[in-house]
């Protein structure tokens, strides 16, 4: 193997781990977390997920987040000049599941919601309309990203072992 090959089995393996933490951060939400906000007052709801979506914004979790992508990117972009190779769609379906799924997902749709529940005051007029439909509206789009980034995952682990499967 050369270097490159090296490099390549590695930015696989980055992409299908940051894929599956991602997920799995996504899915804790998906089945659990948002059920818990929702069983509380919707004050105290809006409270705990304004304050779960500052404290989101963290360097470990932001370099997951966008380091999967830049990966993503990379492998994408490899999967197309390379498109020959065998195992390439795997690569390109996972980055796009990936970049489009998930981080698109997150910046069209959770993102603005979450900057909508953010300027709510606890305890408005419309804290209980907007707090029922942020939930129902935020769960729906995190089941959608936690099973893109769970099948981009997959998706990147099939490229990791396409030879070894084929051989």
């Amino acid at each position: 193997m050369t270097n490159f090959d090296y490099s390549l089995f590695g930015l696989k393996l980055l992409a299908a781990l940051g894929c599956g933490l991602i997920a799995g951060v996504f899915f804790a939400f998906s089945t659990f977390v948002m059920n818990a906000l929702a069983r509380i007052a919707p004050t105290q709801g809006i409270i705990a997920m304004q304050s779960i979506n500052i404290a989101a914004i963290n360097p470990l979790f932001m370099t997951v987040l966008f380091g999967t992508a830049a990966a993503c990117v990379f492998l994408f972009i490899f999967s197309l000049l390379r498109w020959h190779q065998p195992g390439a769609v795997y690569l390109l379906v996972g980055s796009l599941l990936y970049l489009v799924g998930t981080l698109g997902v997150t910046i069209v749709f959770n993102v603005p919601l979450n900057d909508a529940l953010a300027r709510v005051e606890p305890g408005s007029a419309i804290e209980l309309s907007l707090w029922s439909s942020y939930l129902a509206n935020w769960t729906i789009w995190n089941h959608i990203r936690t099973g893109t980034a769970l099948a981009a995952a997959t998706s990147f682990t099939i490229a990791l072992c396409y030879r070894t499967v084929q051989s």
